[in-house]
Parts: structure tokens; C-alpha cells; sequence
């Protein structure tokens, strides 16, 4: 009986992440192609269907061998028939991706939003590996989330459910947003909120070790505060202090076994988780509390690619 594969595709503003995984997880080939965002992004779909059949051809894999693609965008999607309502990085806002994937290509297509697929790649091959619940959160240039409640994505009556990064966490006096609001979780939490955050603190502790940074990015506050600094160790505390918040509130509806967390600003390892699991701790149900862990992501960039393959098992 013929082998079958299924293809993950993440597409992000800079890159298209792309594998050939086998049914069993064996990633068979992974590679990327630069993102065509000109004229609204819509050379996208000709160039994935492109490098598939031409990877395919490499691999010596025939198109029936392949049970569908998932494809991951970053943006508000409605999951029933692959149509992009809005994905700001790319420039498509209306934009009725899916089908145009599946009619060039001749596949089964499936997709979902891109913090999902990662929450999906880790339940299947990661961190949540077989999680009946679980909590997903991509810390980046934004803030992402994915939820698996009794085992299924959560996507909600029109794919915004598990959209945490947007969750209003500042009621007055917040950044401004990418969704067009103001007080985002993301616009708290994410790398880009450490860094105006590390700037904020600099201008008002001119002595910081932050100054000794060109450009200061979120690995380096984490440095800084490492070293011992009081500028840098508080725009951590704040930051979180208020994921930790943010993640206690989402327990109450969703009960985790397990809270998975992803993304550049994971990368600061127990420096985040123990004071996370300490303010998630201080503001969470005792008994929601109890029943979740914490750990920091396993697949790095093939999340979502494992996460597109795992749609594609789900679903065929």
C-alpha cells in the first residue's frame, strides 16, 4: 500500500515555512520560499503551488499520495472554507484563499490561522503532545494563541476564538494595536511591547545597562535584568505579571492540562516561566490552577508545518 503524506505550509510576512510529512510525523522534506507580499499578496498561491510540484517532482511523490494541505495564515480566518478575512503582514483582506489553493493545485485544502496550527504542532509532535486541553501562546512580534479543549481546535462562530493576543488587558492609556484598538495583550506582552517598554524605562534610568545596547531587543532586557538591572527587571515584572493575568482568566473557561508557551520571547527560558507560573499562580482558580503545567514549546518554526499536516490527518 502506497504511502501517504500530508503538506504544512506557515505562511508568515517574510516566509513560506513548507514540509512533506509523512501520516506517522516523519517530516520527509521542509524548506521555505521568500513571501511575494506585492500587489496585496497574489502571487502567494501560484508560488505554493509551484514549489509544491516541483518539490513533489523532486521527492518522486505523486499527487495522489498526498492526502491535502494545511496552510496556516496570520489573521482573522474562516476556517469552513479557507477564506482570509484579514491578514495585514501578507496584504489580503478578503481574500478567498483556500479555494484558489485547491483549484490550482487539485488538493483537499484546509486552513486555519497560524497560532493555531503551531498549538496543533505541538499537541501532535511537541511540547502538548496528545493534550486533551491545552493553551498555546506564540510570544513574538505579537502575541498568538491556540486552544485544544476535549481535543478539538477551538475556532469559533467565525475564526477569532483563542485570538488571546487581543484580549483587552488595558482599559485607558494603551498602545495602539495592529486590530485598531488600544490595551491589547499584545501591545503588553509581546517582544516589540518589551522593547517600548526597555525604551520607556531608559529615558526614565539613563544609567540602565539598557544603554549600553545600540538597539535593544527583547533577549537583551532579558540580559540586562539578568545582570541584575532595576530598569530591565521591572519592565519584566510588569510585562509577566500581566500575561500571567491574562492566562489565570483564560483558565476559568478552558481548564488546560497544560499551557505551552512559543515563540523569540520563550526563548528566555525559566527566566519567564518561573515568575509566569508564580503571577499565574497569584490571580488563578486554586483548583484550575492544580490541574495545569507549564512548559516552553518543542518545534520552533516546524510547528506550524507539523501543525498543517496534523489539520490535514484531522480532517481528510
Amino acid at each position: 500500500m502506497n504511502e501517504k503524506y500530508c503538506i504544512g505550509a506557515d505562511i508568515g510576512g517574510t516566509t513560506i515555512k513548507l514540509a512533506v510529512i509523512s501520516t506517522e510525523g516523519d517530516i520527509i522534506k521542509k524548506w521555505e520560499i521568500h513571501t511575494d507580499t506585492s500587489n496585496h499578496g497574489k502571487n502567494i498561491t501560484n508560488d505554493i503551488n509551484y514549489t509544491i510540484n516541483e518539490t513533489l517532482e523532486e521527492l518522486n511523490i505523486h499527487k495522489e499520495s498526498i492526502l491535502g494541505i494545511g496552510a496556516g495564515a496570520p489573521g482573522f480566518v474562516d476556517t469552513s472554507t479557507g477564506y482570509i478575512n484579514e491578514a495585514i503582514n501578507i496584504g489580503w483582506k478578503h481574500f478567498d484563499f483556500g479555494v484558489e489553493l485547491k483549484d490550482l493545485t487539485g488538493l483537499p485544502v484546509w486552513v486555519d490561522n497560524d497560532a493555531n496550527l503551531a498549538a496543533l504542532g505541538e499537541n501532535w509532535l511537541g511540547a502538548g503532545r496528545g493534550v486533551q486541553n491545552l493553551i498555546a501562546v506564540t510570544l513574538g512580534t505579537g502575541v498568538g494563541g491556540g486552544i485544544i479543549a476535549n481535543g478539538e481546535i477551538l475556532n469559533g462562530a467565525n475564526g477569532t476564538a483563542a485570538e488571546i493576543g487581543h484580549m483587552t488587558v488595558k482599559t485607558s492609556g494603551g498602545a495602539s494595536c495592529n486590530c485598531g484598538r488600544t490595551g491589547c495583550l499584545e501591545t503588553e506582552t509581546s517582544a516589540t511591547a518589551i522593547v517600548r517598554k526597555a525604551y520607556e524605562a531608559l529615558a526614565e534610568s539613563p544609567d540602565s545597562l539598557l544603554a549600553g545596547f545600540d538597539k535593544i531587543t527583547s533577549k537583551d532586557v532579558f540580559e540586562a535584568a539578568h545582570q541584575g538591572d532595576e530598569a530591565a527587571g521591572k519592565v519584566l515584572v510588569e510585562v509577566i505579571d500581566t500575561l500571567g493575568l491574562a492566562l489565570a482568566n483564560l483558565t476559568v473557561t478552558i481548564n488546560p492540562n497544560k499551557i505551552v508557551l512559543g515563540g523569540g520571547v520563550s526563548k528566555a527560558g525559566q527566566q519567564l516561566l518561573d515568575p509566569l507560573k508564580q503571577s499565574f499562580k497569584n490571580y488563578a482558580l486554586p483548583r484550575a490552577a492544580e490541574a495545569c503545567e507549564f512548559e516552553i514549546a518543542e518545534l520552533g518554526n516546524d510547528a506550524g508545518v507539523i501543525g498543517g499536516a496534523s489539520l490535514v490527518k484531522q480532517y481528510h
